[in-house]
């Protein structure tokens, strides 16, 4: 795997086009640090959800007729994000960045803020960002999320101050998290459509990392990687859709390893690369 990989990367490295190396991230990469992943067995979507499936829970029509139920779970989880600390795949990650400076770019499809809080800067964040609102009517404007707003304990109720705080000032109506519903298109306000898309278009190289390929723009992104050339390693502990996307292509390398270990062979082979 390793000699395959440098070889790969090297050829990446001394490219004048298209030579981006751009990392895409899922849940798995967060899993180390204790959030669980969105469709694993462990409880992510229970709280506030009556038990309904992600795919009907995490809707923005399900937000319009339960705005409570669904903050509340929204709060449980900013709880759980903050206490949450980056683990040893973020940072290698950072090493990675410093190493590549403007040759590297992270698309990351979590909404935990993770890979900031590590200090990663070249970053896209295509399911929005959870520490964000905006209103649910459609009014102008993201905003932060209020700072006097604290995360919540499992069974612990909006106050009377919350739901003021997220109601929209100009209209009234509630405010939500700035982030893709189930039910809802990419776009480039929120999403960074278009920018994702023309980073996959320039890059050599596209590490999947943590990320099962489930959702329609990491899969373009993939997609258009290969189309423009780039290889695609697919770094996760089992076969996913990304994996029978690229079964056939020449230009993939196929990892089962947890991602610190990968990412540290990546960081290393770099090292090298940067001091011949």
């Amino acid at each position: 795997m390793k000699e395959q990989l440098s070889e790969i990367i090297k050829q990446v490295y001394t490219k004048k086009n298209r030579n981006l190396f751009t990392f895409l991230t899922g849940a798995g990469i967060s899993a180390d640090s204790g959030i669980p992943t969105y469709r694993g067995s462990d409880g992510i979507w229970v709280k506030g959800t009556k038990f309904h499936k992600p795919e009907e829970f995490g809707t923005f029509k399900y937000f319009k007729e339960n705005p409570e139920e669904v903050w509340q779970y929204s709060l449980f989880r900013k709880k759980m994000f903050e206490t949450a600390q980056p683990n040893e795949s973020h940072l290698e990650i950072l090493k990675i960045e410093n190493l590549l400076q403007d040759r590297f770019q992270l698309i990351t499809q979590n909404i935990d803020n993770l890979h900031r809080r590590a200090g990663t800067e070249r970053i896209y964040e295509i399911h929005g960002k959870s520490r964000e609102i905006k209103c649910s009517n459609g009014c102008k404007g993201i905003e932060d999320l209020p700072a006097e707003i604290d995360g919540k304990d499992i069974n612990e109720d909006l106050t009377e101050k919350d739901i003021e705080l997220l109601k929209c000032k100009e209209c009234g109506d509630w405010m939500r998290p700035n982030i893709l519903w189930f039910d809802e298109c990419y776009d480039e306000k929120t999403n960074k459509r278009f920018s994702s898309l023309k980073i996959a278009k320039n890059s050599g190289i596209l590490f999947i990392v943590g990320t099962s390929g489930a959702t329609n723009l990491p899969m373009a992104i993939a997609e258009t990687t290969l189309k423009y050339g780039g290889t695609i390693v697919d770094i996760n502990t089992e076969d996913n859709l990304f994996t029978e996307l690229i079964k056939d292509k020449k230009n993939k390398i196929i990892i089962r390893k947890t991602s610190t270990e990968t990412l540290k062979t990546i960081r290393e082979i770099l090292e090298n690369i940067a001091e011949e």
